[in-house]
């Protein structure tokens, strides 16, 4: 088993570590939640009344064999030209007056042959969440108020085959937005969020608040929660929830491969920026770089892995070692003494080698050869539920974490100019291009148009997504300074975060 590894292994580092090529999910239904009076919104099937059960488990479509956002309006035509892997065309929205929300710009492009299609998806919509009356309302006085709306931006990075991107795209704002339905009084109300939600008499749990001690006799004074503190909880618990679906589905949607998900939930004047993969997120203000969120890799969530190796070492069988040295430890240094660090540490210290030592590394590689039980490059995201050590039956998901990374910017706080914008890329983008580099095209584009010309953000994205993808050369997609272009997948939104009409 051991020399079926290393072989998995000298594979994966001399090309590169691109994932066998998997069967792709079947189409799912439409999830557009926008309200009839949503501003600038592309017109899109209602989503089916009823629970959210019946909503997100509907029967699963034919398929095409290759499928693009649908806020694209992709001809026939335009869909051959997506999918050409020598032509490598830039897509974005048609400039026909009906405009993603706040002008959003946005642009992608295939890979140069990495996987059979683009499998980057990509959603944007604007949401609205109606009360869950008789259980999101609170002790105080009952209020008339409405339901809440918000913009959702998403970026779905796609390993394996495209399905579970695909199926994230349409359904994970549903998710987000089911969360939210007990939120919305409590989000409304200057108040501190109630500790529990009321029960009604004849529901389970309900019981009589007479015949309860009160906690002041014996607990603590109770922890503040913030109203932003509930919107984080929401996305978190909608990532886990779109995650156990796929889980569910995975045999009859054949919902195959995995994928890194970075989405943006725009809600009562601040932003949330969930990420869970390599994904990243950058604000540009005033010329100033506000990173919003960072790259999950093996290496950067080494100490997790190992913990969780170290604790349950029955998912490392008998094949791999929690512990971590600066190279594979060979038989004829047992007994000697080799740096090594365990989950606990972050420098290096000495020990003994011993038999154990041989198996391989948890986490090996580095930068973007880095892997997981030799086999995945990412450890946050949704799917990878079948996915397993390479010639083994070890799974990999138990170290795979759903779970997002939330941070929050409030927009309120500062006084925003249409330069200053919201930059979302997939890894397509970021391999190739620093923060810095971001940071000088988006003062280069914008400047060259009028502050009211909503085109500038398209206009934005598209010099990305090329600026990434570089020219075609003799010996392959080449940039300005003769080092290789971006051969991944790039998708690229950029959203406006100040100017007329961005956001109210």
């Amino acid at each position: 088993m051991l020399n079926r590894v290393r072989s998995a292994v000298a594979h994966l580092v001399s090309s590169g570590g691109s994932p066998t090529q998997r069967p792709k999910s079947p189409d799912l239904p439409n999830a557009t939640s926008t309200p009839p009076a949503a501003p600038e919104m592309p017109k899109s099937p209602p989503a089916r009344p009823g629970s959210v059960v019946g909503a997100l488990q509907k029967t699963a479509e034919t398929r095409a064999s290759f499928s693009r956002p649908t806020f694209l309006q992709l001809s026939p035509g335009g869909l051959r030209r997506a999918d050409d892997h020598a032509g490598r065309a830039v897509q974005s929205p048609p400039d026909t007056g009906r405009r993603l929300p706040w002008s959003t710009g946005y642009a992608e492009v295939i890979n140069a042959g990495k996987s059979r299609h683009n499998e980057d998806q990509a959603c944007c919509e604007v949401v609205y969440v109606e009360s869950r009356r008789g259980v999101s309302g609170t002790s105080r006085e009952p209020t008339q108020r409405q339901g809440l709306c918000f913009h959702y931006w998403g970026l779905f990075d796609g390993h394996a085959g495209g399905g579970a991107a695909e199926m994230a795209s349409r359904l994970l704002h549903r998710h987000i937005r089911e969360q939210l339905k007990d939120l919305v009084e409590i989000l409304q109300d200057p108040l501190p969020p109630p500790l529990c939600l009321p029960s009604t008499p004849g529901t389970p749990g309900f019981s009589d608040p007479s015949h309860l001690v009160s906690p002041q006799s014996c607990w603590s004074p109770q922890k503040e929660v913030t109203h932003e503190s509930l919107v984080v909880g929401a996305i978190e618990n909608a990532f886990q929830l779109m995650d156990e679906q796929m889980a569910r589905e995975r045999r009859g949607h054949q919902v195959e491969g995995g994928c890194c998900a970075l989405v943006v939930v725009y809600l009562l004047g601040k932003m949330y920026v969930a990420n869970a993969g390599d994904s990243r997120a950058i604000i540009i203000r005033n010329g100033e770089i506000i990173p919003m969120s960072r790259e999950f890799t093996p290496e950067t969530e080494r100490q997790r892995l190992q913990l969780l190796g170290f604790l349950k070492p029955e998912l490392l069988g008998s094949e791999f070692t929690h512990l971590e040295f600066p190279r594979r430890v060979q038989p004829k240094e047992l007994g000697q003494r080799m740096l090594y660090r365990d989950q606990n540490m972050t420098g290096w210290a000495y020990k003994k080698i011993e038999l154990e030592d041989l198996r391989f590394p948890l986490v090996c590689g580095e930068g973007k050869k880095a892997r997981v039980m030799a086999t995945i490059g990412v450890t946050r995201g949704l799917g990878d539920h079948n996915l397993k050590v390479c010639s083994s039956t070890l799974p990999i998901k138990p170290f795979l974490s759903c779970f997002p990374e939330v941070r929050v910017y409030d927009l309120t706080e500062y006084e925003h100019c249409p330069d200053d914008v919201l930059v979302l890329g997939t890894d397509g983008l970021w391999d190739v291009t620093s923060d810095c580099e971001v940071a000088a095209t988006v003062d280069k584009v914008l400047s060259a148009h009028e502050p009211n010309d909503p085109s500038r953000y398209t206009a934005l994205a598209q010099a990305l997504v090329l600026g990434a993808r570089g020219i075609p050369r003799d010996r392959g997609w080449r940039l300005p300074n003769n080092k290789l272009g971006s051969g991944d997948d790039i998708s690229v939104f950029v959203i406006p975060l100040g100017g007329p009409g961005s956001y109210s």
